[in-house]
């Protein structure tokens, strides 16, 4: 009876510690991050790395870097067009390459052996393997700029801090050099 007890009481404090959780879950999802709205001026480097991630590019609209995302696109285009083409490839060698050691005719009968087959089949799959990695990269940078760009957004758009173009003279051969000048204004 005291067992039994002892475990009412426990799923009681399981009830009330439910109820209480629920209360400070809805305080927590008052104050997200996706419903309050951005400062003027400012951009959310959450937003912007989950626009990226679901759609490519559409980070870098939200941080009006509009001319980056043909830039994206053709890299993540690129990277799938080598995947499937190495995918392809891979493929038709790899039919081959079976053909051969079953005796059968293929494309390449009497031109390859099967051992030329095999190592053109695993040059097609590595090749392939290394498209998948730079497409997953591109992916990657995509995100990874997208968030950079939000997270210095304010900066961009400081009139105390700014970078232009100079022409400097140098000192020992009076020719002009062309360059960047970080400009800080300190009031």
């Amino acid at each position: 009876m005291k067992i039994f007890g002892f475990i009412l009481l426990i799923f009681a404090q399981l009830l009330t510690a439910q109820e209480n959780r629920q209360i400070q879950d809805s305080a927590v999802i008052s104050q997200n991050v996706f419903m309050s709205s951005d400062p003027i001026g400012t951009k959310n480097p959450l937003k912007a790395s989950l626009y990226s991630a679901v759609i490519p590019g559409l980070g870098q609209v939200y941080n009006e870097k509009y001319w980056k995302v043909p830039l994206v696109w053709g890299l993540i285009g690129t990277g799938i067009g080598f995947t499937v083409h190495y995918n392809n490839r891979y493929h038709y060698f790899r039919d081959a390459f079976i053909a051969e050691l079953n005796g059968e005719p293929h494309d390449y009968t009497g031109m390859f052996d099967a051992e030329r087959l095999g190592v053109i089949q695993d040059d097609m799959r590595r090749n392939r393997d290394y498209a998948i990695a730079l497409s997953i990269l591109a992916y990657a940078l995509n995100i990874l700029d997208a968030t950079v760009d939000a997270h210095l957004y304010e900066i961009r758009k400081d009139r105390d801090l700014s970078v232009e173009p100079r022409a400097i003279i140098h000192p020992v051969t009076q020719a002009p050099n062309i360059g960047f000048a970080l400009k800080l204004n300190l009031h």
